[in-house]
This record gives structure tokens, C-alpha cells and sequence, in this order.
């Protein structure tokens, strides 16, 4: 087994021709200098800052990343692969140079490496897991291990793709709790950057979703209630639900918190308080004994209701969190 693997994708797949008539792969900044003296990452970031001042630092982060990667961690003998969208296969090669500084081979893709193109692997012939291991994004990095025997074992004429029906739907249900999964962090660490008045919207922006008229109460010193919300917006159709929106995401709300907000509502209201940094054991025990029905809502209970009601959303409530659905095999 080679030492390492390597995934260099090929824009899209758009000069995967370039990459196996040419015998290389390549990544573009064009800009970047060579990088041939460049051995620490830090000689990478000065250079890439110079040649891309405009760029944020997580942008830069990212690029130099693979930048560094490309010219000190690949070594001679590794395995390249590359990845052909329009027949649905990878091209397996060995890194067959070091580093090399050429900006006319592929124009716009200057930095380098030599390879030997050894077969293709369908896509077909692979495991669910590597099929997701290999997919998109970024444009270069470290492919494990357990995937790149996957490829090597396809390579020889031994793939793993063709299963029976049965381990194939268990890998796709498996693939697609991991997307959820991932997508619920997202979107917590999404909901965390929006200031406290952008977090009662937000809320607002729920409770409209789910068929009732809310509105974010006036700014001023100890309103009690963040949010309130009714059929008919007026408050006179019952439910009358008045919320209260606490965005400490690293603080959890306690019982005296939960006892105040309860002493302000009335017969006929039913409380909504909403924690980002969630609540204390205490703090639930009230709500439970509360004779006015309330219910407390995490950060984790708050992006469920929106994943439920969020093609509902008004254009306010997408604008503060903007989403998009992603679609997989059923």
C-alpha cells in the first residue's frame, strides 16, 4: 500500500482531461508564488496574504491549509486521485515529483505535482461510506485509509460497491442520520451568531410558521415577555402565548429566572421560554409545577421546530437564518 492518498479535484471536474493527458494534478491561486522554498506553513500563509490581502481568515485559513499540505505532505509514491463527474469515475495515479512551480502546464493551476496515471475506478464499485468520504468539498485533502484500500481493492477488480439491497439501504440510513446530524450542528452554530434582538425575530419567525401572529414586544427595562403570539393577533382568541427569548448560549437559565417569567403571566397565557444556553435541573422542576402551562425550548429543541416549519418561513425569518434543503436517495 502506498503511504498516503490524496483527493486533488479537478475543478469540477472540467480538466480532468488536462490532469491525465498532462500527467499531473494541480491546484490554482494563481497568485500564490511558487512555494518551492515555502516548507512551514507559516512561509505559506505570509506569501498567500501578500498575494490575497482581500481574503477573510477563514477563507485564508482553508487555502493555505491546502496549500501547505500540497507542497510539504505529499510525498513520491503516494496515490493521487482525482474524481471524472461526466463517466462517474476516479482516475488513480502515484505522485511521481515533488512540488513543482509551473504556471503554463494548466493555465491558471501553477502549482504542481507529477503523476503517474495507473487505472480508473467506477463509482459504482464502492462502498456507500467511501462514495460520502469522497464527495465534495474541499478541492484537496487526506483521504482515510479504510477508503483508499476501497479504491485499491477496485483498482484490482475486487469492488465492494455491488451489495446486496438490504446493506445497501442500512449504509444510505446511516449516511443520511450523519447529514442530519451534521446539519442540526450548522445550524446551532448559525443560530449562535445572531444578536439577542435577532434571536427574539427568530423565534417570532417560528411561532409565525406555525399558523399564529407573533410579534417582537418594544425594546425597554424589564418588559418580561419577548415575544407574543395568538390566532388572531390580538391577543382574544386563545392560545395567548407570551415567550421569553434568553440568548447566553453558555449560561443556563435557572429556577428564579423561570419562577419571575411565570409571575407574569395570567389565566388564559401559555409561556414559551426559549434558552440558547439551555436550563438547570431547578429551573425545569418549575416549569412542571407551573399551574400556567409552560414550556422550555433548548437550542436543540428551537432547530427542530424550525427544520419542521421552516418552508413556512416569511421572508424576515429567512432572511435571519437562510437554509437550504439538500436532497438524498430515499
Amino acid at each position: 500500500m502506498p503511504k498516503h492518498c490524496w483527493m486533488v479535484r479537478a475543478e469540477g471536474g472540467t480538466l480532468v482531461d488536462a490532469f491525465e493527458e498532462k500527467g499531473v494534478v494541480a491546484l490554482g491561486w494563481r497568485q500564490v508564488p511558487d512555494l518551492t522554498l515555502a516548507t512551514s506553513r507559516e512561509a505559506v500563509r505570509e506569501l498567500y496574504s501578500k498575494a490575497y490581502p482581500q481574503h477573510g481568515s477563514r477563507k485564508q485559513i482553508q487555502a493555505v491549509a491546502m496549500l501547505f499540505g500540497f507542497r510539504v505532505q505529499v510525498k513520491e509514491g503516494d496515490r493521487a486521485v482525482t474524481y471524472d463527474p461526466e463517466h462517474r469515475r476516479y482516475l488513480i495515479g502515484e505522485i511521481a515529483s515533488d512540488y513543482v512551480f509551473d504556471p503554463k502546464t494548466i493555465q491558471g493551476y501553477p502549482h504542481i505535482r507529477k503523476v503517474n496515471w495507473i487505472g480508473k475506478v467506477s463509482r459504482d464499485d464502492l462502498s456507500v461510506e467511501s462514495k460520502k468520504a469522497l464527495g465534495p468539498p474541499p478541492t484537496y485533502f487526506s483521504i482515510d485509509s479504510d477508503v483508499a484500500g476501497d479504491l485499491e481493492d477496485a483498482l484490482a477488480g475486487h469492488p465492494l460497491g455491488t451489495k446486496d439491497a438490504v446493506a445497501e439501504a442500512e449504509e444510505l440510513s446511516q449516511v443520511k442520520e450523519d447529514y442530519e446530524a451534521n446539519s442540526i450542528e450548522l445550524i446551532k452554530d448559525r443560530i449562535l451568531l445572531l444578536d439577542e434582538q435577532e434571536m427574539e425575530k427568530l423565534v417570532a419567525a417560528v411561532l409565525r410558521a406555525m399558523g399564529y401572529r407573533a410579534r417582537v414586544t418594544p425594546q425597554g427595562p424589564d418588559r418580561g415577555v419577548d415575544v407574543t403570539a395568538s390566532k388572531d393577533g390580538l391577543g382574544l382568541e386563545a392560545p395567548r402565548i407570551k415567550a421569553e427569548v434568553k440568548h447566553r448560549p453558555n449560561t443556563p437559565i435557572g429556577s428564579q429566572d423561570v419562577r419571575s417569567f411565570i409571575g407574569g403571566l395570567r389565566e388564559g397565557d401559555r409561556g414559551l421560554y426559549v434558552s440558547t444556553g439551555g436550563f438547570t435541573k431547578d429551573a425545569k422542576y418549575e416549569a412542571d409545577r407551573s399551574l400556567i402551562p409552560l414550556t422550555l425550548v433548548t437550542l436543540d429543541d428551537l432547530v427542530l421546530l424550525i427544520k419542521d416549519h421552516y418552508e413556512r418561513f416569511d421572508v424576515d425569518g429567512r432572511v435571519l437564518l437562510p437554509l437550504v434543503p439538500i436532497y438524498m436517495p430515499g
